[in-house]
């Protein structure tokens, strides 16, 4: 052991054996650090150890990791002799053991005798369990009544809410349990929380609601300050019409049971129109047949993604476009499996009319109506009615594979027509067209197979298309704009969204606030089918570049909204709604998937207030213990984030809402009030 020698040794002086500090030997504890030096002198029962003392560093007497956490001082401390004629135990070495407040009484000053400190006897809850106890009555503090306490939350300084918070807190004596603590005073206890638990509970519902306010407040966007919808006023390019000739736009939905023939029509319906070429159908021809799918050609026009060839099926909602007599027509392909009705929902709900596809082969519309299970005819149905859409078109399909038979035809529109007047659509509004997509047959000219002749003399597709009666276009609200997706062009972008547009007005240069984020955008440039376009009104479907925003504050679900106008932010929300379906009862605490427009996310049911007469919306019943199949309810949910939506008497598109459960859709509904105080934005 070469590294270690005798300890130091300098006359009327020691080192501290951790920072090398040089004391003088009246000091019985460091002047640097505080470590005792030694405590033989006062304690009799002392264990020696000589060995474990020996071996000392060569310039402190420790360790040489010890004396590299510690420099030693660079000028060396005066040391004065002193004679010792005396014997003493002061330099002997040993382990020595004494409790922390024996040790503090022997070695404390004399200046500082007035100081006791008392040990610790853990029948009262120390200073590290009020932290504790604080932070977890902290996880549970919007268990209490707090509509008093956000009230003014947005706009009010960090240090007034605290001082709010507190205040509010103390007088508050039903809290949770938890948040109780126990005060030492003479054996009485008191169920005020202390000042450190409500500094910690302010400080947490504060940060509740910093993200969105910081962000509000970096957009120059004062919310306090908005102007009431009431006193929005259009500008004049909203109301008047573009100089260029264009057809009113028409979002037509395509919905229907899974392997309906959805995309099938589609395609055919846009080959049949011109807008698909020779070469290119003869390419989807040989693509289909490599893959042994030969009848899937026309299906392929629509879904061009590899795992939808693949699977022959349609995942997510592809959008094409064409032009009839009377409308410019957007259709929305939408997926017919029940794995994808959440990616259904997000895309038809911009529809403004819509065709149910059914399958006229035998099993295949008792398969969709859910005859041995649960069909996605009745779900799209129930789906599109709540989406808004009133006018519908039933497209009877492969009426080639049942002979074109007529009471085939009748007994598709007698059992489908009972469900869909169970659902709510009008007779008056439903078409109903017997077709044949792969032959095509009765798509856009009149039917020419004489089968079908004998008995059928109405329309064809097309023209159930430019009969339906013109989408009610809101144009003189604050611009809404639900962003659908968000996407990246040449031409747009590295910052670009598309949707539809809901109410209001857009155009290249004007301003736009980014909800939720609160960020503020310019509109670089717009697209609608692909082409360039200066502006955009109510009903139109359109791509928006947007200029001086970070991308990563935007996504699917969030909404383009006038700056002084904003839409209103919340996830606590009263609904009514209506229960499909269900076989097992819902129940206050139920967990589900939300879905609002293009936004979705977990929520739970917390409260359910009332039945509903679904005739005349009477309150049949308070706070019913649990809720059935097809029962109208008055019913609160939180979401477990904020989410971009309004009230059904403010904008219908943003308020009508789809509750699914382990992959079925269990109720569908309207938001009622917006129960968010604190981020109500109106």
């Amino acid at each position: 052991m070469s590294d270690f020698e005798e300890p130091f040794k300098i006359s009327g002086m020691w080192q501290c054996s951790i920072c090398t500090h040089e004391n003088t030997t009246y000091s019985s504890s460091c002047e640097l650090c505080g470590v005792l030096h030694d405590l033989s002198l006062y304690f009799n029962d002392i264990s020696e150890d000589e060995d474990g003392a020996k071996c000392r560093h060569k310039y402190s007497g420790v360790s040489i990791l010890a004396r590299s956490l510690f420099t030693p001082p660079s000028a060396k401390s005066k040391a004065i002799v002193f004679s010792h004629d005396f014997k003493d135990r002061r330099n002997t070495t040993g382990n020595k053991q004494a409790t922390m407040d024996a040790l503090h009484k022997t070695f404390m000053t004399r200046k500082k005798r007035h100081i006791n400190i008392v040990p610790f006897k853990f029948d009262t809850p120390s200073p590290d369990d009020m932290v504790t106890t604080g932070l977890k009555s902290s996880r549970n503090f919007r268990k209490v009544d707090t509509e008093v306490l956000v009230k003014d939350s947005v706009g009010v300084t960090g240090k007034e809410m605290m001082n709010n918070d507190i205040l509010l807190t103390e007088k508050n004596t039903s809290m949770d349990p938890s948040a109780l603590v126990q005060l030492d005073d003479g054996g009485t206890s008191s169920n005020v929380p202390s000042s450190s638990q409500n500094i910690t509970l302010a400080l947490d519902h504060e940060l509740q609601h910093l993200s969105l306010e910081s962000k509000l407040k970096n957009s120059k966007t004062n919310v306090k300050k908005t102007a009431s919808v009431s006193h929005y006023k259009p500008e004049p390019w909203m109301l008047q019409s573009e100089n260029q000739e264009i057809r009113n736009q028409l979002s037509l939905a395509i919905v229907g049971h899974v392997d309906s023939g959805k995309s099938t029509l589609c395609g055919r319906l846009r080959h049949a129109l011109g807008l698909i070429s020779k070469k290119q159908m003869h390419k989807y021809e040989k693509e289909a047949k490599e893959k042994g799918k030969g009848s899937f050609a026309y299906a392929w026009a629509m879904d061009e993604s590899s795992d939808e060839r693949e699977r022959g099926i349609t995942m997510t909602v592809a959008v094409a476009y064409f032009n009839s007599e009377k409308y410019r027509v957007v259709l929305l392909d939408s997926p017919g499996h029940k794995d994808f009705v959440p990616n259904m929902i997000s895309g038809a709900t911009q529809a403004d009319a819509a065709i149910l596809v059914v399958d006229a082969s035998i099993g295949s519309f008792e398969a969709g109506m859910g005859v041995n299970g649960i069909g996605q005819t009745k779900e799209h149905s129930q789906l599109v009615r709540s989406f808004g859409v009133e006018n519908l078109i039933v497209a009877v399909n492969k009426m080639d594979g049942v002979e074109y038979s007529k009471e085939r035809f009748q007994s598709v529109k007698s059992q489908l027509g009972v469900f869909l007047r169970s659902c709510g659509y009008k007779d008056s509004s439903v078409t109903w067209v017997p077709l044949s997509a792969m032959a095509n047959e009765n798509l856009v000219t009149a039917c020419s197979d004489t089968r079908l002749l004998s008995w059928y003399n109405g329309g064809c597709l097309l023209q159930a298309i430019d009969s339906l009666p013109p989408p009610r276009r809101d144009v003189s609200s604050p611009l809404r704009l639900p962003i659908c997706d968000v996407i990246a062009s040449h031409t747009l972008g590295q910052v670009a969204v598309c949707g539809k547009v809901e109410s209001g007005g857009i155009r290249t240069g004007c301003k736009v606030l980014v909800m939720p984020s609160g960020d503020i955008a310019t509109v670089k440039t717009m697209e609608r089918d692909s082409s360039t376009c200066s502006l955009a009104r109510a009903g139109d479907n359109v791509a928006v570049g947007l200029h001086g925003v970070d991308p990563g504050h935007i996504a699917a679900g969030g909404v383009l909204c006038h700056p002084d106008f904003p839409v209103r932010v919340a996830c606590h929300l009263e609904l009514k709604i209506l229960v499909l379906e269900i076989t097992v009862p819902i129940l206050v605490g139920l967990e589900f998937e939300l879905h609002i427009r293009h936004a979705k996310s977990s929520a739970r049911l917390v409260r359910i207030l009332s039945s509903l007469d679904q005739k005349t919306g009477r309150a049949l019943k308070k706070a019913p213990r649990l809720l059935t199949a097809r029962q109208a309810a008055l019913v609160e949910v939180r979401l477990d984030r904020e989410a971009c939506v309004e009230e059904f008497s403010t904008l219908k598109a943003l308020a009508r809402v789809f509750l699914r459960s382990q992959g079925s859709t269990v109720a569908v509904g309207v938001v009622t009030r917006v129960l968010d105080r604190a981020l109500d934005m109106g």
